[in-house]
């Protein structure tokens, strides 16, 4: 039975890559449309390939040099491992390799998109949302193949060929090495996502501030010598850069619950491994169920509603998950266990996993709230555009701030009863159980930058009126979706950033974090602080690539005359060079903050003073996370809500007029927010956590600085426990 599961973990991440290979195919079969459009849209490959490479390059150069310290430190302690060397470069190359195949499909799903809104809206939602979930399905099946491999190979070298018990020291060596993994992937995705984010909003900002404000020429117009570098960048910011990042949070996740599962001490058919396997089976259980959500969003006419379509796949799917989580947890966990004294029974594990079910819903239809046109929160920076661009950014400032409510009372919640129900473990599989459907949350979040580009195309290419109007549709549904997405991901770092400090704890050697000493709570403040510098880094990097793009586009329409008149091309790589040469020199600082700062900290000053550090940098990056997202959701719609057409006290208001120049305004603040900034905190809380997890062994004091026993623990033939599980859980 133990041989049987282990196998099947890797199995299931191969489906889904089969399933990913076989919908790939299905896009690259889609026509293409007319000449014109295939020149853009080689365009825009070309431009998106050749940032990922030079990205890559820089990339490479990191990723040896911190694989070299990994091996030297894997010799210095007995619960560490050279081979973490190992499993940090496959990480890396994991995490690159998922970004690629959501970029390498989109650059193709974006012109047939594009061909197949000429049809109808029913069409181009099926080439879109395809497209997303080849790349939904690359991540969840890139991860759970890696983790699952890899554990069978570390628990084959480690625990069997040693003889070992499963929660000796040697099965704490093979987790540590998995942590590897995580951090090769993470630190991968921090830069992407960052890089990423500072190309796209460099483009973006500058082809709007010219472009539509000052040019007064619509979005994507052909004459715009950035929209190029702004189609580029959708694809290695939001997609790309977005893989990456749900690669790295997906297997943060599941090794977070890994890592405590270890210390649970259990007799069961699977050689005491089941509260460590759990939460791999379930990745892979989530797998199926995102396939089977996938053939539920579809619409059947012209006039169907998307976001009630990817809400009826994205539901299904949840629901999917949560009734097998049921089966697995009553099969796979004996019936009481322990860990750090706290006794629970399987079925707590399982009204854990429905809490985290429970808290990714809620945070979805709270965020879907405060960013859908249609709804308040928009609405009140709809109106409050009709006078000028200072009253737009006021409305979005305090929507954003607004939107942190509901949320963190959500998030706080799910915490206490996760925790209520099965301790710590109970919060890392509330996580895992919400990570669960990561194909589907990222299949919908991936197809609104498609969308994105198939509407820029559509523009580019001079088609009819209607086929902008469809690709708008999904493009305004995408931006829902995406901030959505986004406020899921930081729900889940938020949980998983609590299991992997709960770990670091363990592993350190101290019992608590005491505030109370002054060292801890000068680390606290600390701690709280680097989210905000880490946004201002980013935000001022896309404040400068910005301005260089826009003199850029101003010099070309100054200096080629016929611009304007569709005489003369512009100088669209000039653009696309300037995007690029920002975002690979500005990502290096943010990236190093969050990897360097928990070394120095926690080797200058101790583990306890590192875990208050990683406290605050929690609390403020979930918040500013929050914030950001969606104040920068909230803008973009509203500047959509313009260009459908919207009602302004009493009078309709349309793309071009006083108010729609505000928002536009509005639009290009709250980019930086929700595609650079933002979405890189979930990265940054959870690369901190993961890095103070890979020293701990290092800077651990007490019984624990002392690598030197051989202790082994042995299962235990029966629990014993005589704690009356009620009691325990309200103590």
């Amino acid at each position: 039975m133990e041989s049987l599961i282990l196998y099947l973990i890797p199995a299931l991440g191969v489906l889904g890559l089969i399933v990913m290979a076989v919908k790939s195919a299905w896009v690259t079969k889609q026509p293409t449309g007319e000449e014109t459009m295939v020149e853009l849209a080689t365009y825009i490959a070309e431009g998106a390939m050749a940032f990922l490479k030079a990205e890559w390059k820089i990339l490479a150069i990191f990723s040896v040099i911190a694989a070299a310290l990994l091996a030297w430190s894997g010799t210095l302690v007995e619960t560490s491992s050279p081979v973490i060397a190992i499993a940090f470069v496959i990480g890396a190359v994991f995490s690159a390799t998922a970004g690629y195949f959501g970029m390498n499909i989109a650059t193709k799903a974006n012109v047939r998109t594009t061909q197949a809104a000429r049809t109808s809206l029913k069409d181009a939602l099926a080439v879109a949302f395809t497209g997303g979930s080849v790349m939904g399905l690359g991540v969840a099946g890139l991860a759970v193949l890696g983790l699952g491999g890899l554990f069978i190979i570390f628990y084959q070298l480690y625990v069997v060929s040693t003889g070992a018990s499963v929660n000796g020291i040697q099965m704490e060596k093979a987790i540590e090495v998995l942590a590897g993994f995580s951090l090769g992937a993470e630190s991968i995705a921090l830069f992407a996502r960052v890089g990423g984010g500072i190309y796209t909003k460099a483009a973006d900002v500058g082809a709007d501030l010219v472009g539509k404000v000052e040019a007064g020429i619509p979005e994507d117009d052909v004459r715009n010598p950035a929209t190029i570098a702004d189609n580029v960048g959708d694809n290695v910011g939001d997609v790309a850069g977005m893989g990456a990042d749900l690669f790295g949070s997906y297997v943060a996740t599941i090794l977070a619950t890994m890592v405590l599962g270890r210390e649970i001490v259990v007799t069961d058919q699977f050689g005491g491994l089941s509260p460590i396997l759990l939460p791999m089976v379930i990745a892979g259980i989530g797998i199926i169920a995102s396939i089977i959500g996938f053939f539920l969003i579809r619409i059947s006419d012209e006039n169907g509603n998307v976001q009630k379509a990817l809400n009826l796949g994205n539901w299904t799917s949840i629901i999917l998950v949560t009734v097998a989580c049921f089966f697995l947890v009553m099969w796979m966990l004996p019936e009481t266990m322990t860990l750090r004294g706290r006794t629970f029974s399987n079925l707590d594990v399982f009204w854990a996993i429905v809490v985290g079910s429970i808290v990714g819903a809620l945070m979805s239809i709270v965020t879907e709230y405060y960013t859908a046109m249609g709804k308040r929160p928009v609405n009140s920076i709809v109106d409050q555009s009709d006078t000028g661009a200072a009253t737009n950014i006021i409305g979005g400032l305090s929507v954003g701030m607004e939107s942190t409510l509901v949320p963190m009372l959500i998030l706080a919640s799910g915490v206490y009863m996760s925790h209520y129900f099965a301790g710590l473990y109970g919060v890392a599989i509330a996580a895992a159980g919400m990570m669960a459907t990561t194909a589907m949350q990222l299949a919908i979040d991936a197809f609104g930058p498609i969308a994105d580009n198939a509407g820029g195309i559509a523009e580019m290419s001079g088609l009819p009126e209607e086929v902008r109007g469809r690709t708008d549709i999904l493009d305004a549904v995408g931006n829902t979706t995406a901030a959505t997405g986004k406020g899921f991901a930081i729900a889940s770092a938020a949980l998983t950033a609590l299991a992997l400090f709960a770990a670091f704890v363990g592993l350190a050697g101290i019992d608590s974090i005491d505030i109370y000493k002054a060292d801890v709570l000068a680390g606290l403040f600390v701690g709280g602080m680097i989210p905000f510098i880490f946004s201002s880094l980013a935000i001022a990097a896309v404040g400068r690539a910005a301005m260089a793009m826009v003199q850029e586009v101003r010099r070309q329409f100054k200096e080629i005359p016929g611009i304007m008149e569709h005489k003369a091309k512009p100088e669209y790589d000039k653009c696309v060079a300037i995007s690029t040469e920002a975002s690979l020199r500005e990502m290096v600082i943010p990236g190093l903050i969050a990897l360097v700062t928990p070394v120095v900290v926690g080797f200058a000053f101790g583990p306890e003073v590192l875990g208050g550090l990683l406290a605050g940098v929690t609390v403020s990056g979930v918040l500013m996370g929050m914030f950001q997202n969606n104040a920068g959701g909230a803008w973009d719609n509203a500047k959509k809500s313009f260009e459908k057409g919207v009602e302004v006290n009493g009078e309709m208001q349309y793309k071009g007029s006083e108010p729609h120049k505000a928002s536009v305004t509005g639009d290009t603040v709250g980019d930086p927010f929700k595609d650079t900034s933002g979405p890189s905190m979930n990265i940054l809380i959870k690369l901190m956590s993961i890095v103070a997890l890979v020293i701990a062994p290092h800077i651990a004091v007490g019984d624990k600085a002392n690598h030197s026993s051989e202790v082994e623990l042995k299962p235990n033939v029966e629990i014993t426990q005589t704690v009356d599980v009620q009691t325990d859980k309200k103590m």
